[in-house]
């Protein structure tokens, strides 16, 4: 489980100085062997966050200097302090030939000022998903060191490449599933998976159901065999239709439109490759790099876009989109604690034109952009340009620590600001008083400062800790320009996760 929290960061790692197969295993194990059939055990996670001017929904009042007077907006200000638990009970049994594994999980906020504005699908806090439901359940056959085939049936995660893309989004309080079937083939030369699901959405209180209006489908490939690299080819397909707000019979006073997992009607097509240096085989240095390119169709739902683009049953945009990012790293093996600098550039396209019948903005799929673009959570790999500069080390086994910063541009002007969920900021009705793409204002969004440190207490706890500071930069401030300007935006949080 430890290791699973792992995968939530870029360049900083928490501390786990030594393997823990958990205090109920432990116990199991100790005098009968055939107990290590089973995996018993779980995850007890708790995050206090305090949000300062940002993060609040409706996300286009984020870094919002003057609010109106009461100092709300549909039922909110800009400033929130809220606890998130989350907790993971697992029970797995593995024979030679097959695998079942269960995961529950209760996910609940307290003090969260988000849960004061409709929600459709969670009716409080998005972070909140009530005190039980099922995470993952699923089976697997096969046996890879017996015959190179396997098939996954059922509730799981999805984790490719460094999450740039697809990802669990461990992060979040609640997380990422799907319910579909994976095939697996494996061999020295090769892993290929392929696969078909429907994304489950989270359903406050109720037991989470998949969407009926969303699949994702695809084709990944990584090979080892390429001298001093690991390499990643692949190909997702995401497919959604309009939502129909009636799917989940949440009751008149839920069942309302637009819901938050109706996103825009598409089918998007994503054909891309990863390249890793493996380590220690380029000496001191390390670097990845990854590019996409997208094609497919696209009902653009921009609130700038006008309502013909966006309305039920409007065409499909031709869909044309690419994204890249590289990241060189060099760690100081010799000095104390063995800071690692590194540098990183991504960028992601936006569109041009919102009414010219074509849609250019990179989809981000089902990313865990908490890793990458700044641990604030402001921004997500749409219409994007960032400069990103970090430095970490390892003092000791069990205490760890990052410093980052980060320069923002937007890729187009004439495109919206996105936020870390993929939803644009925007308010075209009042010009000068909300987000909007307009091809006068300036690029620049600023930058951000990020400063994150854990300690393992021991091999079943650790603790975190983090502060980011927001920047503003001109492309906020041009739009709040009529409503008192904008200003920076702060975050802290303080975590503590206990495996057992």
């Amino acid at each position: 489980m430890l290791a699973a929290v792992n995968t939530v960061y870029g360049q900083y790692t928490p501390p786990a100085p030594q393997p823990f197969q958990g205090f109920v295993n432990e116990w199991l194990r100790k005098d009968n062997p055939y107990m290590n059939a089973w995996d018993l055990g779980g995850q007890l996670r708790s995050r206090y966050e305090v949000r300062e001017n940002a993060l609040v929904a409706p996300p286009f009042h984020d870094f919002r200097r003057v609010m109106p007077a009461g100092g709300v907006i549909n039922g909110q200000g800009n400033d929130n302090s809220f606890l998130a638990n989350k907790l993971l009970v697992r029970a797995s049994y593995t024979d030679k030939w097959w695998n079942a594994l269960v995961v529950g999980r209760s996910s609940s906020v307290t003090g969260d000022s988000r849960g004061s504005a409709p929600n459709i699908l969670t009716g409080s806090s998005p972070d909140s998903d009530g005190p039980v439901d099922l995470h993952q359940a699923n089976v697997t056959i096969g046996n890879h060191k017996e015959f190179p085939l396997s098939l996954k049936v059922g509730r799981q995660e999805f984790s490719y490449g460094d999450e740039r893309l697809v990802g669990a989004f461990a992060w979040n309080n609640i997380g990422r599933v799907f319910d579909g079937a994976k095939l697996r083939w494996q061999n020295s030369l090769f892993a290929a998976e392929a696969f078909a699901s429907r994304l489950v959405v989270p359903i406050d209180n109720r037991f989470n159901l998949p969407s009926d209006y969303e699949s994702f489908s695809g084709v990944h490939v990584t090979t080892k065999k390429i001298p001093k690299h690991n390499a990643e080819f692949y190909f997702f397909s995401r497919n959604v239709d309009r939502s129909n707000p009636n799917q989940f019979d949440l009751g008149p006073a839920r069942n309302q439109s637009p819901a938050p997992f109706n996103f825009s009607g598409r089918d998007v097509y994503t054909l891309g490759t990863r390249w890793k240096s493996n380590p220690g085989e380029v000496g001191n240095w390390d670097y990845s790099a990854e590019y996409n390119f997208q094609f497919g169709n696209y009902i653009n739902d921009r609130p700038d876009a006008g309502p013909a683009n966006g309305a039920v049953g409007a065409r499909r945009l031709e869909h044309q989109a690419m994204a890249f990012t590289a990241n060189l790293g060099y760690t100081f093996a010799d000095v104390f604690a063995k800071p690692r600098l590194a540098v990183e550039y991504a960028y992601a396209s936006g569109d041009s034109n919102p009414t010219d019948g074509k849609h250019g903005t990179f989809d981000n799929l089902y990313p865990t952009n908490h890793k990458f673009y700044g641990y604030g959570d402001y921004v997500s790999w749409q219409n994007l340009h960032n400069l990103r500069l970090s430095l970490s080390a390892k003092p000791t086994a069990r205490w760890s620590v990052a410093v980052e910063g980060h320069f923002f541009w937007l890729a187009d002007t004439s495109d919206i600001y996105y936020n870390v969920g993929s939803i644009p900021r925007a308010n075209a009705a009042i010009a000068g008083s909300g987000y909007r793409g307009a091809a006068g204002f300036s690029n620049s969004l600023g930058a951000e400062l990020n400063v994150v440190s854990g300690y393992a207490v021991n091999k079943a706890t650790t603790l975190e800790a983090g502060y980011s500071h927001y920047f503003v930069g001109s492309y906020q401030q041009q739009s709040f320009q009529n409503v008192g300007g904008a200003k920076d935006a702060d975050w802290f949080y303080l975590q503590a996760v206990l495996s057992f």
